[in-house]
Formats: C-alpha cells, structure tokens, sequence
C-alpha cells in the first residue's frame, strides 16, 4: 500500500515542485504578463485599466521583486508606499484588487504556503453620494455661464436628461433618485 501510495503522489509533487521552481522563480512583471494571456474575459476597456495600473503603480514597486519573495509584509509596505506617494484611496483599491488576482494565481499553483493577502488591510474606499440634477436645474446651470460652460453642462448633463425624459415616458414623476457613483 506504501509503495502505491508513494507512486500515485511523486507525479503529482514532481510536477508541483516543478511548477514552484519555474514561477517562483519568476520576476512579478514576467509572472503578470504571462497571467494576463488566460484573462480572456476582460474587455478591452479592463485590459486599459489593468495596463495603467501595472505600468504607473505595480511595476514601478514591485516588478523586478522574484514571486516567491511575496508575503503579508511586502503587500502591506506597497500599500504604505501608495499612501505616502499620495495615491487616492479609489486607485489604491483598485490597484490591490489586480494584486490580489495575479497573488491568488500564484498561491493557487503552489507558489506560497500562506496567502501573502492574510492579514493585510486594504484600504478602504467609500466613494461619496453623486446626486444627479433635475431638468430644472439643468436649465437654470445652462444659463450660468458662458457658451464653453454650457457645452460641458450639456454634455455631463445629458444623461440624466435621458433618464428624466425616460422616466416621464413611463408616467413616472419626480426627481432621479439619488444613486452612488
């Protein structure tokens, strides 16, 4: 029964070695773009996004640091280094949200023992109430300003036109709800 057992798990743990050997090994920034080939799913809007935050935020820290170097301690010192740069707390979010898919990756294929995301405290963001004017406060902006004032006024206020002129269509009344944006 030993000997079987001990046949069944060497495939397994040879590959698995293999695997830490070849990805821990790894730079972050060779690891990141080999992991973006499987993210077929994003669009190419998200694709843009996860390139600007790699190359302004991710790379600069942490793109020459070798994959199994990562615990709660680095995580937690690139968020400290986001803070006292002064990044906003909306980019810090969304900068370790992509951290932490490509370091759940890599735990996932055996790379670290522990989680290197346990115990880190992200940083919290709580975006404020966006209030969203009526028609007649449009047209009471609209004629506040100058001609350059009322394109941009038109422009973001187009919108929640749309969803006014909608709601009247339907027969429903009122102001827009207030919503998070």
């Amino acid at each position: 029964m030993e000997v079987y057992n001990q046949k069944n798990a060497m495939p397994r743990s040879q590959s698995k070695a293999e695997r830490i050997q070849k990805y821990g090994r790894m730079r972050f920034e060779e690891y990141v773009e080999e992991w973006k080939v499987g993210q077929r799913h994003l669009a190419v809007s998200s694709l843009w996004h996860l390139d600007s935050l790699l190359e302004h935020h991710l790379y600069p820290a942490l793109g020459s640091r070798r994959m199994n170097s990562f615990d709660h301690k680095v995580v937690d010192g690139f968020i400290r280094t986001m803070e006292r740069n002064g990044v906003g707390v909306a980019t810090q979010s969304n900068t370790l949200d992509k951290l932490r898919a490509v370091l759940l990756d890599a735990h996932r294929l055996g790379i670290f023992s522990d989680n290197p995301l346990d115990g880190v405290k992200p940083p919290q963001y709580d975006p404020a109430r966006a209030v969203i004017p009526s028609l007649e406060q449009l047209r009471a902006i609209r004629t506040a300003g100058d001609d350059a004032f009322m394109l941009v006024v038109d422009l973001t206020g187009r919108r929640s036109d749309e969803r006014l002129w909608s709601a009247e269509r339907r027969g429903v009344r009122g102001e827009p709800e207030q919503h998070r944006g």
